[in-house]
C-alpha cells in the first residue's frame, strides 16, 4: 500500500513540475497540430503555479520561477474566463506591438515576411464535408483529401513555422495594440478558424491578452496522433482535451 501512494504521489508530481500529456480536439493549431493528436508538453520553462497542479490545488500563491516564452512558442495556458486548458503560438510579449493587416502579422512595426508553399491536405472522411476554407480533391484511387492554402512565416529572431490561411476574413484586419506587461499576445496557427488574442475573453470564445500566470507548459513533442482514423475509431480518444 505504501508503495502504491508513492507511486501515485511521483506521477502526480512528475505530471505537475516536469512534463504532462495532453490532447487536441479541435483545428485552431493546424497545419501543426491536429485533432487527435497526443503531445507532451514541459511543465517548468514559464514557472509553476496552482494552474499546474492536479484540480488546480490553490497549494502556491504565486508563480515559482516565472519566466517569459519565446517569440513562436507554442503555450499551453488556462482562459482568462473559464480557466480551461488552450494552446496557442506566442506571437507577441510584453512591450511588443501586435496588427494584422490583410491576414499579414505586423510585429513592432515590421510585417512578418511571409511566403507561399506547398498546400496542405488532409485525408477526407467518407461522406464527410471538407472544413471551411478547405478545397475538395479526389484522387486516382478512389480517396479524396481536404487541402488547405498554406504560408510559412519567419518571426524575429528567426522561428519559422507553417500557417493556413483561407482568405480574406473579418479577423484578418486587427489593429495595433501594445501587449501590456504581464501578458502576452497568441494566435492559432490556422489564422481563420481560431478564437485567439484577437477576440475578447469570454466563455468558449476568445482569450484577449493571456496573463503570463495562465501559462502552465511549453509544447514540445507529437507522442501520437489519431488524425486520418476513421471517425468510429477516433471518436472516443478525441473527446476532452485542450481547448481552441
Amino acid at each position: 500500500m505504501r508503495l502504491l501512494v508513492l507511486l501515485v504521489l511521483a506521477t502526480l508530481a512528475f505530471r505537475s513540475f516536469v512534463f504532462s500529456p495532453f490532447t487536441i480536439p479541435s483545428d485552431s493549431m493546424m497545419p501543426t497540430l491536429m485533432r487527435g493528436d497526443y503531445l507532451v508538453a514541459a511543465k517548468w520553462p514559464y514557472g509553476w503555479s496552482r494552474w499546474s497542479l492536479p484540480f488546480d490545488a490553490p497549494l502556491i500563491a504565486d508563480t515559482l520561477k516565472p519566466a517569459l516564452p519565446r517569440h513562436g512558442d507554442i503555450a499551453i495556458f488556462r482562459h482568462p474566463v473559464t480557466h480551461t486548458e488552450y494552446i496557442k503560438r506566442v506571437i507577441g510579449l510584453p512591450g511588443d506591438t501586435v496588427a494584422l493587416k490583410a491576414g499579414l502579422v505586423t510585429l513592432n512595426g515590421t510585417p512578418v515576411p511571409r511566403r507561399r508553399i506547398a498546400d496542405f491536405n488532409v485525408r477526407a472522411e467518407a461522406g464527410a464535408e471538407c472544413a471551411w476554407g478547405a478545397k475538395r480533391e479526389h484522387r486516382a484511387d478512389g480517396s479524396a483529401v481536404c487541402r488547405y492554402a498554406r504560408y510559412r512565416e519567419t518571426l524575429p529572431g528567426g522561428r519559422s513555422f507553417a500557417v493556413l490561411d483561407f482568405g480574406r476574413t473579418p479577423q484578418d484586419e486587427f489593429a495595433p495594440v501594445t501587449v501590456p506587461q504581464g501578458h502576452v499576445f497568441l494566435l492559432g496557427d490556422n489564422r481563420d478558424n481560431s478564437q485567439d488574442s484577437r477576440f475578447e475573453p469570454r466563455s468558449s470564445g476568445g482569450v484577449g491578452m493571456v496573463p503570463t500566470d495562465l501559462l502552465v507548459g511549453r509544447f514540445e513533442t507529437v507522442l501520437f496522433s489519431t488524425a486520418g482514423w476513421p471517425a468510429w475509431l477516433a471518436g472516443g480518444s478525441r473527446r476532452g482535451g485542450i481547448a481552441s
